[in-house]
């Protein structure tokens, strides 16, 4: 395969100058000779003039360098008849003229103080150069010149218009031009971006407003409309953007991305870094724009001889490595870097090589003698690192097909047998994965608060009447020989009239009773009073009763453990209760249910020094005793989180609440105004009780912190 060398040098020395190659001429055509190099100012404007022995045929293509200020132009079949390199002018914003010969070409390279606008022409014997001023400071800077002069004759119709999203998220608005002769101007316009192309029409069907905020770019709408013989496109970004603008044959692609600030950084911009250059060619070989490109290179460029063709390029203040992807995605184009040299080829000439290298590298491999090589491990498990070394087929597997290795328990050692180059690729493995493991310290800290309050209020009233029991007349005279006699109970009203021989006592002479209840295992307080008769045979009996009931308890587990990096650990302690249950044969038998505090946990170090828990927590308590068995109160958290070393935080926790309000009454009379307490009885109680669980992991730097 045959290719050609071109060097290149980001010093610009002569000698690699003379390197570049330009476009080619027959040997019977080398008769131009440079003669002469001025320079003077008409009107204002700078002029460098060369003179030549004979008529230039055409204007030669030229670029321009924005660092150093340099605009380079190349005149075919040319020879320096000056007898020196370096022509010497410091005038205006001229420092020097470069005149370099190389092979059938040479090079003029007009080096600026200050990077300025050029435009060449010929005159007679002579090609003039024409730099625009460069104005420090004024009141109207001169208007910029447009992106690419116009060289149609006639309107012709834009083709097509499309929005792309790129792969930073940048907007890429494409057009498809009728040829590459049409003319573009791009500029700023406020906060939009405007770009009309010069002598041209716009199809009906193209006359549009496009909406693309949903394909979350910085563009937000693009509006196509004709204003007299050009074609408007509106963009209009949002928010801190920039652009670039780049047309190859007949696509002119104009690119808006986010603006990226790193203040750590000389230059702002995306990915592309290498120094910015302008480009005008029309029709140019590809060969020539690579060896245009590589003289901002510090790369050294290998062209395949099968990179053919021309392109039409029109590059504005673009990074040269921008550049050079744009020519290969062209024309199809793939690049291979090795050191310094880039390889440039069709991909799928590129694509053959690399495949007959590789398998060029798999047959030496089949022939290679084996070495075997002892390896001592003393973190890892010689067993492990063996079977990692042969899971996996074809490219995935670490050792070559003649490989094999032997895990040896008793000395923790790896005997491995492959050729050396696998043999290195083992040593490199073991290196990485044979190290101490880091620790990690988890605590859990379980606490349980409870909070109880209650409030009783009651009554008991009751009456007796003893003047029967004691030989008088029992109740009251109704008219007649009638009485009436009145009881708390059926019981006490027999007893009172005489009619059984029935003992008087609280419980059957009260007609209301509803005292209040016990709080927290305590009776309530009492107060009674009794209303009787002088000669102490009638009796009313009134009993308060009241109880206010107020608790706080907490209960704090803090259960611990050491386990290494992303290894699961689990500690657990608790009681087990027995319980009945039946057998296969109908028999019964005792089984035993786990009431326990557990913590199971599987720690992962980050890179940035955090640390991932995978936790399971279980708080278990014994509950009420049934017929069946004893019950268990079970609480339960399962979570991931991300924890920095050290800190702790609260992964989860459960509150309860449980309010109660009774009241007991007589009816009617529990309704009664004020007198309506004596006949009814009250309960107020509330309860809470909430737990939260605590985890704090700790890196274990050394083994005195795990003790």
């Amino acid at each position: 395969m045959n290719k050609k060398l071109i060097a290149s040098s980001r010093g610009w020395m002569l000698a690699v100058l003379a390197c570049s190659l330009g476009l080619w001429l027959p040997a019977s055509a080398q008769a131009q000779v440079v003669e002469s190099v001025t320079s003077q100012i008409q009107g204002g404007v700078e002029v460098v003039r060369i003179d030549f022995s004979q008529p230039l045929q055409a204007v030669p293509n030229g670029f321009t360098i924005q660092s150093p200020a340099r605009v380079a132009l190349d005149v075919p079949g040319a020879t320096n008849g000056l007898g020196r390199n370096t022509v010497e002018i410091n005038q205006g914003n001229i420092r020097s003229v470069n005149v370099v010969q190389a092979g059938e070409r040479t090079r003029l390279v007009v080096n600026l103080k200050t990077a300025a606008a050029y435009r060449a022409q010929l005159q007679g014997k002579s090609l003039l150069v024409v730099f625009d001023p460069v104005v420090a400071a004024g009141p109207a800077p001169a208007a910029p010149p447009v992106f690419a002069e116009s060289r149609n004759l006639e309107t012709q119709p834009i083709r097509d218009l499309d929005f792309r999203r790129g792969t930073d998220a940048s907007g890429r608005v494409i057009v498809a031009l009728p040829n590459n002769q049409i003319g573009v101007d791009i500029r700023q316009q406020g906060q939009n971006l405007v770009v009309e192309f010069l002598k041209s029409s716009l199809p009906e069907g193209l006359r549009r407003r496009l909406d693309v905020t949903d394909f979350g770019t910085p563009v937000s709408t693009i509006t196509t409309a004709q204003v007299g013989d050009r074609v408007r496109v509106l963009i209009e970004p949002k928010g801190a953007w920039e652009h670039s603008a780049y047309q190859s044959d007949n696509q002119f692609v104009v690119e808006v991305r986010q603006q990226k600030v790193d203040p750590g950084k000389l230059s702002q911009g995306p990915g592309f870094t290498g120094e910015k250059l302008s480009l005008n060619f029309q029709n140019i070989e590809v060969r020539s724009l690579l060896q245009v490109i590589a003289d901002f290179t510090n790369f050294n460029v290998v062209t395949s001889d099968s990179v053919t063709g021309s392109v039409t390029l029109r590059l504005k203040d673009v990074p040269w490595d921008q550049a050079l992807d744009i020519v290969l995605q062209a024309k199809g184009l793939g690049m291979r870097k090795s050191g310094n040299v880039l390889w440039i080829a069709p991909k799928d000439e590129i694509a053959a090589k690399e495949k007959l290298d590789l398998e060029s590298r798999n047959a030496i491999q089949n022939l290679e003698p084996l070495r075997t090589q002892s390896f001592q491990l003393n973190y890892t498990k010689a067993a492990d690192i063996a079977a990692q070394l042969t899971a996996g087929t074809g490219a995935a597997r670490i050792l070559s097909t003649r490989g094999s290795v032997i895990a040896e328990p008793r000395t923790n050692q790896l005997f491995v047998t492959d050729i050396p180059v696998k043999l290195e690729s083992v040593q490199q493995l073991i290196a990485k994965l044979d190290i101490p493991v880091r620790q990690v310290l988890i605590e859990a800290r379980i606490v349980e608060a409870s909070d109880t309050f209650g409030k009783s209020l009651g009554v008991r009233l009751g009456g007796s009447d003893l003047r029967g029991v004691r030989g008088g007349d029992p109740g009251y005279a109704l008219g007649g020989n009638n009485r009436i006699a009145i009881g708390g109970t059926y019981d006490a009203v027999s007893g009172t009239t005489g009619e059984g021989a029935i003992q008087l006592d609280t419980t059957n002479t009260t007609f209301v009773n509803l005292p209040a209840l016990g709080q927290g295992g305590f009776s309530p307080s009492t107060f009674a009073i009794s209303l009787f008769s002088a000669a102490a045979n009638r009796f009313l009996n009134l009993e308060l009763s009241a109880l206010e009931a107020d608790g706080k308890g907490k209960l704090v587990s803090s259960p611990r453990i050491v386990t290494a990096d992303q290894t699961k650990a689990m500690i657990e302690q608790g009681t087990e209760f027995p319980y009945q249950q039946a057998t296969s044969s109908g028999a019964t038998a005792v089984a035993f249910r786990r009431a326990t505090l557990k913590l199971e946990v599987t720690p992962q170090i980050t890179p940035e020094g955090n640390i991932i828990l995978d936790l399971d927590i279980n708080k278990d308590s014994r509950g009420e005793t049934t017929a069946a068995g004893i019950a268990i109160n079970t609480k339960h958290i399962k979570t991931q989180v991300l924890v920095e070393n050290g800190g702790t935080v609260v992964i989860g926790g459960i509150f309860e609440l449980t309010e109660s309000e009774n009241e007991a009454k007589v009816p009617v009379l529990g309704d009664l105004p004020a007198v309506g307490n004596l006949f009814k009885s009250r309960q107020r109680s509330s309860n809470k009780q909430e737990m939260l669980v605590f985890i704090t992991p700790k890196m274990i730097a050394d083994r005195a912190a795990a003790r």
